[in-house]
């Protein structure tokens, strides 16, 4: 709940181009003048909470990494959480003697895993941060990520190169299109786990999610 919500104040920052405060005005504006991410129908310049303000250069682009980032899990999430609550579940068991199908749905399935998986997933999770934050140049000193959403770490943006015969302006298109669908993913999480624990929160949603 906590990355969805930083997440989405991070969308304000680094997606909707905002000012920056001296000393850094200059090198900011150069900065945020190379992000993408503005979409209709919010307008360009959007951050009512001035959160593009915070800091430098390298923190607007600390900010575009975590939402991108934030997107990417958030729209796996979503696809997740709906299968799991249509039934559909692995086979098998997911340690001995605990069957996937015995989890449950929503945060209740969360709560469930045994704790060694737990473990295991947040390990996983860890390696891939940690992949990304060894990329050359850095996304806070100019890297890709800081401006340009793109690959990071192991590929994991376009592992089959799917987009490599693509043009510019498709490519960039179909990076909107990657930040909009995270954006939206983003409130759909947050959404069902606010309609998981307090019932009616989300009129759209049935009790329980």
């Amino acid at each position: 709940m906590k990355s969805v919500i930083l997440a989405l104040c991070a969308s304000a920052a680094s997606a909707f181009v905002a000012p920056c405060v001296a000393p850094a005005t200059v090198a900011c504006q150069a900065n945020i003048d190379g992000l993408e991410g503005a979409s209709n129908p919010i307008p360009q310049g959007w951050d009512p909470m001035g959160l593009a303000e915070l800091g430098t250069p390298a923190t607007l682009a600390w900010f575009r990494a975590a939402e991108l980032k934030h997107s990417r899990v958030a729209m796996a999430a979503t696809v997740g959480w709906i299968i799991n609550e249509a039934g559909v579940v692995f086979p098998g068991d997911i340690a001995t003697g605990v069957p996937f199908a015995s989890l449950g749905k929503g945060v209740t399935a969360w709560a469930n895993v045994p704790d060694a998986g737990k473990l295991q997933m947040l390990l996983a999770i860890g390696a891939i941060e940690t992949a990304s934050e060894f990329q050359k140049p850095h996304y806070m000193s100019g890297g890709r990520l800081g401006s340009i959403p793109g690959p990071f770490g192991l590929r994991l943006w376009d592992p089959i190169g799917s987009m490599s015969a693509m043009d510019e302006s498709t490519k960039a298109t179909k990076r909107q299109m990657e930040l909009n669908n995270g954006r939206l993913a983003m409130i759909g999480v947050a959404s069902f786990i606010s309609a998981s624990y307090i019932d009616g929160s989300v009129p759209a949603l049935p009790s329980g999610w």
